[in-house]
């Protein structure tokens, strides 16, 4: 009788039925702690406020929109966010401009079972800090009223809403240190690069002590981020990135700083010892050369987060594209491992267990969020405008706090 109650409630809060007529047939049904200090309205349980494209293209493609469908807990281990606010990747303007696509649809729908096979309309955005308004039956870990943050897989529908569905093995309890605008910068930067040095670097707060570090492109997100981990985790770190970042990368700990603008950049780094690690995020000409500047024969790794995966699968198909980013990524392994290399590919994977291990070293002072420009949620255009302007100095964060009456 309790499991009917609450889908007689759920069905209330997310069905497009009538409301008076559910609230009388399941009148018995309720208990008193079912009720909850959120709003009922018809019109609020079936559509929402949210930034949408309707096909892939430059920024003219996005919408505003105040007739979004409600989201839908469709599995027990999901949770409905109310999202508070939320920010922007470079992943974002490459999803608006349809990169990825074929991946991602395959991803969505693998065995083609949808009867529209359409991913619009398309809600970007990955970051999210906010407040669990609902849980599916499963979740134990998260209640009604928790302040939480996540980093929403792509294939998924974004943050840039005014409501969002997550998994509860995607997020987290926000850090009790830091506002919601905070921790939005940091969940998708902080799990790439978590993903890049933890699990496929294998550097750990135990190994990591005096382990020189080379970071390219050092000052945008997944750079600052990198950066503090490795700081806090006891390496030395060398930070690449124009001369007008430096005070930043000072400030977030980097032990050396090498100016791109001026001058070779592989010149510059001669005059240095070798590295035990690099993380690439430029990728390009720079993975050719940058390499040399490893310990050969000593377990030294490159791990890069530039390559050819969802570009093959859009190019060749999801078989082709993957038979090809495999042949690829063996072939540059090989080469490398002869030379006493270890050279790695690196995904963001999203991960609430390790927010949580992120929100302790926030919490413990030893992370901090670097924001650049905060954005309003009618703003969203603009954001998108400036972060594809590149030179990033940090996050572009989307504040939605009491921003919808606004629009």
């Amino acid at each position: 009788m309790h499991l009917l109650s609450r889908r007689a409630c759920s069905g209330l809060f997310f069905s497009q039925g009538s409301m008076a007529s559910c609230l009388r047939s399941s009148k018995s049904l309720l208990k008193p702690r079912l009720y909850r200090n959120i709003s009922l309205s018809c019109q609020r349980c079936t559509i929402m406020a949210s930034w949408i494209i309707d096909r892939y293209g430059r920024n003219d493609v996005l919408r505003f929109t105040n007739n979004m469908t409600f989201p839908v807990i469709h599995f027990p281990n999901e949770v409905i966010i109310k999202v508070h606010a939320a920010s922007l990747n470079p992943i974002d303007v490459n999803m608006r401009n349809g990169y990825g696509a074929a991946a991602l649809n395959a991803k969505r729908d693998p065995l083609k079972l949808k009867s529209i096979r359409s991913e619009f309309p398309l809600t970007l955005g990955r970051d999210v800090s906010g407040v669990i308004m609902e849980c599916g039956l499963n979740v134990s870990y998260f209640k009604p009223g928790d302040e939480v943050w996540a980093a929403i897989p792509p294939w998924k529908q974004g943050t840039i809403s005014e409501f969002v569905v997550a998994s509860g093995n995607e997020i987290s309890h926000k850090p009790k240190c830091l506002s919601h605008m905070e921790a939005a910068s940091l969940p998708y930067v902080g799990l790439t690069a978590w993903s890049a040095m933890n699990q496929i670097g294998g550097l750990n707060q135990d190994n990591c002590s005096g382990k020189r570090i080379l970071i390219f492109g050092a000052s945008g997100g997944v750079g600052t981020f990198a950066i503090q981990l490795m700081k806090a985790w006891g390496g030395h770190v060398t930070a690449v990135c124009s001369q007008d970042a430096s005070t930043l990368m000072k400030k977030l700990g980097a032990d050396d700083v090498i100016d791109y603008k001026s001058g070779d950049v592989a010149e510059q780094l001669k005059m240095l010892p070798l590295f035990d690690f690099i993380l690439d995020n430029v990728g390009g000409l720079t993975e050719k050369w940058s390499p040399d500047f490893l310990k050969k024969w000593s377990g030294a790794t490159y791990v890069t987060l530039v390559t050819p995966f969802l570009l093959n699968v859009d190019r060749l198909g999801v078989a082709d594209g993957m038979l090809q980013t495999g042949v690829t990524m063996g072939t540059k392994a090989v080469k490398h491992l002869c030379k006493g290399i270890h050279y790695r590919w690196a995904f963001f994977t999203p991960s609430g267990q390790s927010l949580d291990e992120i929100a302790n070293l926030v919490d413990s002072g030893k992370i901090h969020p670097v924001v650049e420009q905060v954005f309003s949620f009618s703003e969203v255009p603009k954001a998108f405008l400036k972060l594809e302007g590149g030179h990033a100095r940090g996050k572009t964060v989307i504040n939605m706090e009491n921003q919808l009456n606004d629009l």
